[in-house]
């Protein structure tokens, strides 16, 4: 079997192995490995934990070990499918070796100038120590024990099992694996690398290395034996490699080569077009986008400037290869000539697993905090990934060098990971248009790792709210090792206390393994000139008057979401049955309009709620209509937006009340067209919607309360005249100062674009 291995790479990892820089690039190295992953047997063998090795392996672009050698020596594992175990009877011998930690605790207990390492370990005990006098009360404690003793760079030692170290474990796993020794490169960078240096095989010392360690090598080991590189990490073990004749075997010409570039200096990538594309016969044709979805405009308000851009989308076809299929098309060459659409060919199949069913069955209910909803399809999983890959060649082939990349949304969580490997030099910014979980439900994802290590390849990632930035950063502090380098105070532009979503602060900053990421809170705006614009046309003005003729004085409740349980649909009407057996006063006082506009055609997790729904309607207006009154309206279609604006101006109350929101902007629309008719409203909106730690002003209630339900209802249907005006001139205040032009604006400040 071993007959066709030409390298045995055995390396420490930190300083050696991963890049010093931490700066999420990827070493070419590492793509001479996985190039060969035939021919090359990795080992990590390192002081650190396996537990703090677990997150690195997450990343889609650093190579799988094939052993880990951990703990300075006193861990020994071999990879078993996806998961490692230790290398018997190897493993049991070091065991038996180590007496247990709290034995080494009590026992240098009264030494002074010792500090105990709070980090993952097994079979070992490391401190820091800070004199020469501490270190010789240590040797003699380590004696009566029988342990060893491990000193590095001046501060770190370490207790160990009689005769382990790294260069020991390793000759062990050697010959307990039947592993060549002459195949062997070992590579280091610290004193306690010393003895893999010292076990008779070729190795490296990386340029940034301890001097210790390099006099050391001149002094003890012959010189031809281990190279002293001159280049640091990574790229020293790839020079040795070439210096020892390793590479004779297999190709390592292309590994600094990059992807192609384009020229686009800044890149959108969305899974939708800035266009509609209509399939008529054999052929698509590209209209105008009738979505009232101000993201879109705004996105391409960026580009009006002349500025060198790509939209990044995916194109349906009937193959990934489309014969005449344009993969580079202009979105607009009057008001965007130098904006390029930049399209990645899918199927219809390809839509369906990577969009309607893997994004929406595993992804969705763990976004909204429902996960007895979920389902875990391990080849749709590779399937997204391989749809996610898609997009980053796409987008690596477009940009420009060192251009900026805003990817949007939770169906590309993995393409920050591809593009960083293939294009390291560009700025990568991420943006949630969801909610975004703790760390207790989103660690239920089975791939929770990979995804995590892909958005620290970002050099951004941006959030509605405070509240999902504080989750997002309990994820990874559960991930990875993380520091919090910056925060900011969340009052007063948002709620704190006073909300269940509300935080009193959120970090900016945090250093990771793989380097600085910065996060932010940026909460979508609307269109207001769009919604003022339909709020002042003839054709609105004529509805609102029948709207208002056909409610005949009663006060005008108005319900608008998209059919999904996240938006609590059945919830809401329960509460609202509830409501009218309570207060039967209100009957014939008023009416509920309930849009409920369909999902997408193939989302069949849906479809219980469309029944449920329909069923509750249909028994609260059995049970309470009379004649010329019918308590709920219901539309089960979707709306143009142009008549949904005269439903929000005629509208007394807007009831928006999802069990979860990312942020939810109907609630905006609503504010904005009563600010563009000069009419007043009120908004009842869920605490649970990301909205609500923003707009100051509604009547908050909780979704998940009936009577909270009710009493928000009714407090709103009483509601004076001047309460109302206060608490919607508030409201106005904060959409019309913060709107979707000011969103773009200011998440794009992170580069200055």
């Amino acid at each position: 079997m071993h007959s066709r291995i030409d390298l045995v790479l055995a390396t420490d990892l930190d300083g050696t192995f991963l890049h010093p820089d931490t700066n999420g690039t990827m070493p070419p190295l590492y793509k001479v490995i996985r190039d060969n992953r035939d021919k090359i047997v990795l080992i990590f063998v390192t002081g650190r934990g396996y537990e703090s090795i677990l997150s690195l392996l997450d990343d889609p672009s650093f190579p799988m070990p094939d052993y880990i050698i951990a703990d300075v020596g006193a861990t020994v594992l071999k990879r078993q499918a996806e998961t490692f175990i230790p290398v018997m009877p190897l493993q049991n011998e070091i065991a038996e070796k180590w007496p247990g930690r709290e034995a080494v605790l009590n026992s240098v207990n009264s030494i002074a100038g010792l500090q105990l390492q709070e980090v993952p370990q097994e079979r070992r005990c490391s401190f820091f120590y800070g004199n020469e006098t501490a270190l010789a009360d240590v040797k003699v404690i380590a004696e009566s024990l029988d342990l060893a003793i491990l000193t590095s760079a001046g501060r770190y030692l370490d207790f160990l099992p009689a005769g382990v170290s790294k260069g020991h474990s390793l000759t062990q796993l050697l010959q307990a694996e039947d592993l060549p020794k002459e195949k062997v490169l070992v590579a280091g960078d610290t004193l306690n690398d010393l003895s893999l240096m010292q076990a008779g095989y070729r190795g490296v010392v990386v340029s940034n290395g301890e001097p210790a360690l390099k006099n050391a090598i001149k002094e003890q080991t012959p010189a031809q034996e281990i190279y002293l590189a001159q280049t640091e990490g990574p790229c020293g073990i790839l020079e040795a490699i070439h210096y020892h004749g390793f590479h004779t075997n297999f190709d390592t010409g292309d590994a600094r080569k990059q992807a192609p570039q384009g020229s686009a200096d800044l890149v959108i990538v969305y899974h939708r077009q800035p266009f509609d594309e209509i399939r008529q016969g054999h052929r698509y044709v590209r209209e105008q986008p009738k979505s009232p979805n101000g993201i879109l405009p705004t996105l391409l308000g960026l580009f009006a400037e002349g500025k060198k851009g790509a939209w990044v989308a995916w194109s349906q076809q009937d193959s990934r290869d489309p014969e005449g299929f344009e993969v580079n098309v202009a979105v607009d060459k009057e008001r965007y000539p130098h904006l390029v659409a930049s399209r990645v060919a899918l199927t219809a199949d390809d839509v369906n697993i990577f969009y309607k069913q893997f994004s929406k069955e595993a992804f969705w209910p763990i976004i909204f905090s429902f996960p007895e909803r979920v389902s875990f399809v391990e080849e749709h999983w590779l399937h997204f990934c391989e749809v996610n890959r898609l997009f980053a060649q796409r987008t690596a082939a477009v940009a420009a060098l060192g251009a900026t990349v805003w990817i949007h949304d939770y169906n590309l969580w993995m393409t920050p990971a591809y593009l960083r490997d293939l294009r390291p030099d560009l700025k990568i910014a991420f943006f949630h248009h969801t909610a975004f979980p703790g760390a207790d439900v989103f660690n239920i994802l089975p791939w929770k790792g990979q995804i995590v290590a892909s958005l620290l390849k970002c050099d951004y990632v941006g959030f509605h709210i405070p509240r999902y930035v504080e989750n997002f950063i309990d994820v990874v502090r559960s991930n990875v090792a993380t520091q919090i380098l910056e925060k900011e105070c969340c009052a007063p532009t948002y709620l704190t206390y006073g909300c269940a979503l509300g935080v009193d602060e959120m970090p900016r900053a945090i250093q990771t393994p793989y380097g600085v990421l910065k996060v932010g809170a940026h909460p979508v705006g609307i269109d207001n000139t769009k919604i003022k614009t339909i709020a002042n046309q003839s054709a609105t003005h004529k509805l609102i008057s029948s709207l208002l003729e056909e409610a005949n004085g009663r006060k005008i409740i108005l319900s608008v979401e998209r059919l999904d349980y996240v938006k609590g649909p059945i919830e809401k009407m329960l509460a609202y049955e509830k409501f009218l057996e309570k207060y039967p006063e209100w009957h014939d006082k008023l009416i509920m309009l309930n849009i409920v506009t369909p999902a997408a055609p193939g989302m069949e997790i849906y479809e219980k709620t469309r029944e449920n729904l329909d069923q509750v309607v249909g028994r609260i207006n059995g049970r309470f209509s009379r004649m010329g009154w019918t308590p709920v309206r219901y539309f089960y279609r979707s709306i143009p937006f142009e008549e949904l604006v005269s439903f929000y101006v005629a509208a007394d109350i807007a009831w928006i009340t999802p069990l979860r929101d990312g942020l939810n902007l109907v609630c905006k629309e609503y504010i904005s067209a009563k600010a563009a008719s000069s009419t007043l409203g009120v908004l009842v909106l869920s605490e649970f919607a990301g909205a609500a730690v923003e707009l100051k002003g509604a009547v908050l209630t909780n979704p998940y309360d009936e009577n909270s339900m009710i009493q928000s209802l009714l407090a709103a249907l009483r509601l004076d005249a001047h309460e109302s005006a206060f608490r919607m001139q508030a409201l106005i205040q904060r959409v019309q100062e913060y709107d979707v032009q000011a969103w773009g604006r200011d998440f794009l400040k992170f580069r200055g674009v």
